[in-house]
């Protein structure tokens, strides 16, 4: 008998933690907090906003880092092809079936005798 009056005590005493959220919980609470809760919602969604925008970034930056990169390898590729191309004994083979042919005797230098020297 006396469990049954300890539970029925039990059962009676008010709850002080209950009593504080039913405060928090009750209808006019709720519409008074409704404002800091939509704050809240808008600060959660800019900062799931922030993090992918960040993400995006990220990946534009390695995707330019990359082909920055690549066409660093390029442009030294065509520079040392080209620098192979224009030595004097490449350039005698690349004109040899045009039929020019490097120069075995100095230049002779022109001189017109109409015109007077200053």
């Amino acid at each position: 008998m006396e469990e049954q009056q300890n539970q029925n005590e039990r059962k009676t005493e008010p709850n002080p933690a209950s009593g504080k959220w039913k405060r928090w919980l009750n209808y006019q609470s709720l519409i008074k907090q409704l404002p800091f809760f939509l704050f809240l919602t808008l600060l959660a969604v800019i900062y799931i906003y922030n993090g992918h925008y960040a993400n995006n970034t990220i990946r534009n930056i390695n995707r330019t880092a990359k082909e920055v990169k690549e066409l660093k390898y390029e442009y030294i590729a065509v520079k040392s092809e080209l620098m192979i191309i224009n030595k004097p004994s490449e350039l005698v083979i690349a004109l040899e079936p045009l039929g020019l042919k490097e120069l075995v005797q100095s230049p002779v230098v022109l001189k017109d005798s109409t015109v007077k020297p200053l």
